[in-house]
């Protein structure tokens, strides 16, 4: 409990650390482009490293084994394209006073139908993931309230409340807020982390997993194009995220961008050992009856397999710390969602809106957004929103020829991107229902006669692409552009 008030008190502090004029976005939004090299690593791997990676990889890996591996090969591909883009595009945000990805879009192919199109993707697509984080904190209340009465009405609860506070020093502290918490979120994770290796490693040992469940130490024949269209996609998709790039924007300048970007990998030894949680319960009866006992739903793997190995107060520690390691990121995801909200939608249709205007709607917004997330989770199942979340990244992938290209060439036409990012969606829609039967959403590959199942995002992308590089090379340019700033 303590450590909790420790948290809420950061988050409300946030607003009177490093002040600024908080009725503007710059300053509520993007903490006033003031975060140095620290502050960005701590802030975009709170943003990044979420409850994909505290419960839905492990709890992958629990159900399916190796394919989802993939996250460990995708965490240190992506942070390679990030070197590349990232100080880029804070370079050209800076010197054009830009907000959001959508703003860049607009600016470099002067389209304000492409860059609506990017940011209605890019709020679509967080809707899932935030819910993921909600997910992931459900699981732990759940664990932590075993044996109270009535858990899903105590956890339900407990989960409003937790948002309640949530949206309030979001709202009043804005990103300031979020860096705060997320120093002691990841502070919290990599203790537990290895605290948990350290008593499994002396105790049955790492590989007592695979000796537990042998099929999950290989990956099948028949997975492989899944699992490096899965790795590959997820890899351009993640830094295409609203959130992701809000973070980076965040950055003091694109050198200390740059700096935290390589620093980032470390964090993709964290994940590496969080999906061998989900072999590593295989070894453990006590985490695998609890597990069994409260549903057998691979999201309980990463609480179960600490409260089975770890003493009381070091489990209290490690729940606050995954609890609060979905509330950081659902935050700083929903400031990103209402950024676009303004800027890129609102303001389009009303571009006499005052800055205080501006971030007044924002911060009504990003509340909206959390609780939003929130209803939802409420109404789909856990293994439903997982699916959701991979499904977002299906969406947010097709934004990456505009966003990447952009940075890379003024020779793309702005026509055949909104076809290309239009038609690639609907495609993605239609696969993901033919994938599943037109039933529930249980996976994200497709088939492909003569070449096994491929993850749906590496399809709609390489059509996407087709679309836009075929259309751009028989439309003469429309004239310089401003991606190259």
């Amino acid at each position: 409990m303590a450590l909790f008030v420790l948290f809420v008190a950061l988050g409300f502090l946030g607003g009177r650390w490093r002040k600024g004029d908080m009725n503007t976005l710059n300053e509520w939004a993007l903490a006033g482009k003031r975060l140095g090299t620290g502050l960005v690593w701590f802030l975009v791997g709170a943003d990044l490293y979420t409850a994909y990676t505290f419960v839905a990889i492990p709890s992958g890996v629990f159900a399916k084994g190796a394919i989802y591996f993939y996250a460990v090969p995708y965490v240190s591909l992506t942070f390679g394209f990030a070197i590349i883009f990232m100080p880029k595009l804070w370079r050209v945000a800076h010197e054009k006073g830009y907000i959001t990805g959508a703003d860049f879009v607009k600016g470099a192919f002067n389209s304000r139908t492409l860059a609506m199109l990017v940011a209605v993707v890019g709020i679509v697509a967080e809707l899932p993931y935030i819910a993921l984080q909600i997910v992931g904190m459900q699981a732990i209340l759940t664990v932590m309230l075993q044996g109270v009465g009535d858990v899903t009405t105590v956890s339900e609860v407990s989960l409003v409340i937790a948002f309640i506070v949530l949206a309030a020093f979001t709202y009043t502290s804005g990103l300031r807020g979020a860096t705060l918490t997320a120093v002691l979120k990841d502070i919290l994770i990599f203790a537990s982390i290895i605290a948990v290796i350290i008593v499994v490693a002396f105790g049955t040992g790492l590989g007592a997993g695979f000796t537990a469940k042998p099929a999950y130490s290989t990956l099948a024949s028949t997975l492989q194009n899944g699992y490096w269209s899965l790795f590959l996609v997820s890899a351009l998709a993640l830094y295409l995220y609203p959130h992701a790039i809000n973070g980076v924007l965040s950055g003091q300048d694109a050198e200390k961008v740059r700096k935290s970007t390589a620093l980032l990998p470390i964090y993709g030894v964290g994940l590496a050992l969080l999906a061998m949680f989900g072999v590593m319960v295989y070894a453990n009866s006590a985490a695998s009856s609890l597990v069994k006992s409260l549903g057998g739903s691979g999201v309980l793997v990463v609480p179960s397999l600490i409260q089975s190995v770890l003493p009381s107060w070091a489990t209290g520690i490690a729940f606050l710390g995954i609890f609060i390691g979905g509330l950081v990121p659902a935050a700083i995801m929903a400031i990103s969602q209402a950024n676009l909200l303004t800027r890129n939608i609102i303001k389009e249709f009303r571009p006499n809106l005052t800055p205080a205007a501006e971030t007044q709607i924002s911060k009504w917004a990003s509340v909206a957004f959390k609780f939003l997330a929130l209803a939802f989770v409420f109404v789909v199942n856990s293994t439903y929103a997982v699916q959701l979340q991979l499904f977002g990244g299906i969406l947010i992938v097709q934004t990456l020829p505009a966003m990447f290209g952009g940075l890379l060439t003024h020779r793309l036409n702005k026509n055949g991107l909104i076809v290309g990012l239009v038609v690639s969606e609907f495609v993605g829609v239609y696969l993901m229902e033919a994938a599943n039967n037109f039933t529930t959403w249980s996976t994200t590959f497709y088939s492909t006669y003569g070449f096994g199942a491929f993850f749906i995002g590496a399809t709609t992308l390489a059509l996407n692409l087709a679309i836009v590089l075929v259309w751009s090379a028989v439309s003469r340019p429309k004239g310089p552009t401003q991606a190259q700033g």
